[in-house]
């Protein structure tokens, strides 16, 4: 059997479990999609939204990119960003990193990677903003994954500056901010940061005719 193919019985092996557990599983779908979670992850493949946190389908309306990045110039989050603020009406953001991430052990080094070069220049910003501290950590392993803790932090403040979640926060009070870090090891996740709606950023970043 080819690998594909193992993964086309895997599937329908999975829906006929989800039917025989609950008949009306599928059914609710087709109608509806009403997640509570924004779930902006790496692309880690050992990092799956949904399996880590134990939800369904339709809980979680997930984007993933290398690095768990919010990038201001990325249309492709900023899109999903917007439907799931804006249509979707999310309770909740969470930006999910994971300890020993490759794009943030790649963004320390100066080997060429061609196009995602580009990428990874985001990353060796924030770098570059938490110089002092991470250049103080002894072990190549632990300046990575603090690394990985102030990367999560950068993107939800990178999320807050944005017209959609100020706007959103403005008239509707929401969404929640949460970062996150996966632990490989364990498989358990650790809050690193967060921000309510209303938070104040820096008055730069702020919109005033919202």
């Amino acid at each position: 059997m080819k690998a594909y193919e193992k993964l086309l019985l895997e599937n329908k092996a999975w829906a006929k479990e989800k039917s025989e557990d609950d008949p009306d599983f599928f059914e609710r779908l087709v109608h509806v999609q009403s997640p509570e979670f924004l779930w902006i992850g790496c692309s880690d493949s050992r990092v799956p939204a949904n399996e880590i946190t134990g939800t369904n389908p339709g809980e979680i309306f997930v984007h993933r990119n290398i690095a768990n990045m919010v990038v201001h110039t990325d249309l492709n989050l900023l899109s999903v960003l917007q439907y799931a603020v804006e249509v979707l009406k999310v309770k909740h953001i969470i930006v999910c990193g994971h300890y020993g991430c490759g794009g943030v052990k790649a963004a320390f080094g100066h080997h060429s990677l061609g196009i995602i070069n580009k990428w990874l220049r985001n990353i060796k910003d924030v770098y570059r903003f938490h110089r002092e501290e991470i250049d103080a950590i002894d072990t190549e392993e632990h300046k990575v994954n603090r690394m990985v803790e102030l990367n999560v932090q950068e993107q939800v403040m990178n999320l807050a500056k944005t017209s959609i979640i100020q706007h959103a926060w403005k008239h509707d009070q929401r969404p929640h901010l949460h970062g996150w870090v996966y632990d490989l090891h364990d498989g358990i996740i650790k809050p690193v940061f967060e921000m309510e709606a209303g938070d104040h950023i820096d008055p730069i970043y702020e919109f005033d005719n919202l």
